[in-house]
């Protein structure tokens, strides 16, 4: 969401950022908006002008009882403006609510960097890294050979469960688990604090942190509470600060949580739905940062950096995508896509996503600054996948499997699979 005053004072900036938005047909919005803004202010003087007057009719009943002279005038006219006020109030809150409604459908400016384009088609990729090491052997789809290792159960999860779910077993589990220690470990080190979330959310707190398409699309409703279960844990790790002001000399507040996400969402029917790619349910390690507004771009970078890291490191060729206007969320200043190489599909995939939301988000969380001054503003708001870990599996799998059908562990992750190098056949009968 946009802070109203700066629609008030830059409509025109606003309405150039509609058509980089290729939505040139909701300009009118900001034109309804500033007469709204303009009814709502004068409506508050209305009601200001009416407290006042009841204050003042106060003290005039309470100077005139004290000079012993009569006061029923005074007193009957007291008794009428409550009710004009509560009136005024309600009509108020009415237009609030109205002006925050439009306010919601104007998204937010982009950066200088998020190049012009119609949809996904024109991103750009702006960083490459890693070395395309082409096998000499069909590469297999990681759904076929975590089956044939007894790795992975997918029949048994959807008899249990449904589409979308799965079993990890004995070194798949593993993996799976070395990939979030390690991610944790990384992070801890760079000085971000470690948050273990709630995996449900209200109502309120999803009104503020997910714009509405991803609400209708992919979250979860848990029947008869106001609860939906989290689509990321970037959901819960900011709606711990809805309504806060933050001192200034607290900035900025760096943190890392884990969870498991859900959505309802699933990926286009094919080879690729049996396997880890698309799910309901999966696991991340998400980066949240609250900041001053003049340190976001800066931030930015660094968080985008450490996914890079942290999939170079595991040794998979790694490259970022400029999001351009048309593929760019309405909360989202800018935002870049982390992909690795499908050996497979001889393509990059989707492994993680960065965002610097500016003010927007904190302008709909209520997320204030206070500095020495006293003075208070909107905080600025970021998050970046670290890293979904089905998704880095798939990565993995695809790029270290072997010949013969099994699949080196990265060097990295060694340790954290208690030394075991290599993926093989799990003996057990289930």
């Amino acid at each position: 969401m946009l802070d109203i005053k700066y629609i008030r004072e830059y409509p025109d900036k606003v309405k150039e950022n509609l058509e980089k938005k290729n939505r040139s047909d909701k300009s009118f919005l900001v034109d309804d908006i500033l007469k709204l803004d303009e009814d709502y202010r004068a409506l508050i003087k209305i009601v200001n002008d009416l407290k006042h007057q009841r204050n003042k009719i106060t003290e005039n009943i309470k100077q005139e009882k004290i000079k012993g002279n009569d006061t029923s005038d005074l007193i009957l006219e007291a008794k009428e403006l409550p009710g004009k006020i509560k009136e005024k109030d309600e009509e108020l809150k009415a237009l609030k609510l109205e002006l925050l409604k439009l306010q919601n459908q104007i998204p937010n400016i982009v950066s200088p960097e998020t190049p012009l384009g119609k949809d996904e088609s024109e991103n750009k990729e702006i960083e490459m890294y890693g070395e395309i090491v082409k096998k000499d052997f069909k590469i297999k789809h990681h759904g076929e050979i975590l089956e044939k290792l007894n790795v992975l159960d997918l029949d048994s999860a959807r008899e249990n469960s449904g589409k979308g779910f799965y079993y990890l077993k004995g070194d798949l589990a593993l993996l799976n688990n070395a990939l979030i220690r390690y991610a944790q470990d990384i992070f801890a080190k760079k000085g971000y604090t470690f948050i273990l979330p709630p995996l449900m959310i209200n109502k309120q707190a999803c009104d503020g942190v997910i714009d509405f398409e991803f609400f209708r699309d992919m979250v979860y409703k848990i029947e008869n509470e106001d609860l939906y279960l989290i689509g990321t844990s970037e959901h819960p790790l900011i709606a711990m600060f809805i309504n806060k002001v933050i001192p200034e000399e607290n900035l900025p507040i760096k943190l890392y949580g884990f969870s498991s996400c859900f959505r309802k969402e699933i990926g286009a029917h094919g080879l690729d739905e049996r396997g880890l790619f698309r799910l309901h349910q999966f696991d991340k390690v998400e980066q949240v940062v609250i900041c001053k507004p003049d340190e976001s771009i800066q931030i930015f970078d660094e968080l985008k950096n450490n996914t890079v890291d942290l999939f170079k490191s595991l040794g998979l060729p790694t490259r970022v995508l400029e999001l351009c206007t048309g593929d760019l969320g309405d909360h989202k200043y800018r935002q870049v896509d982390i992909e690795v190489f499908s050996p497979r599909k001889n393509d990059f995939i989707e492994v993680g996503s960065c965002s610097n939301l500016t003010e927007a988000q904190a302008i709909g969380l209520n997320i204030k600054v206070k500095n020495k001054q006293s003075e208070k503003y909107y905080a600025h708001t970021l998050n970046n996948t670290g890293i979904a870990t089905q998704r880095a599996l798939v990565a993995i799998v695809e790029n270290f499997q072997t010949e013969k059908g099994t699949i080196k562990v990265p060097d990295v992750l060694v340790p954290y699979m208690y030394g075991k190098e290599e993926i093989e056949v799990n003996p057990s009968f289930f």
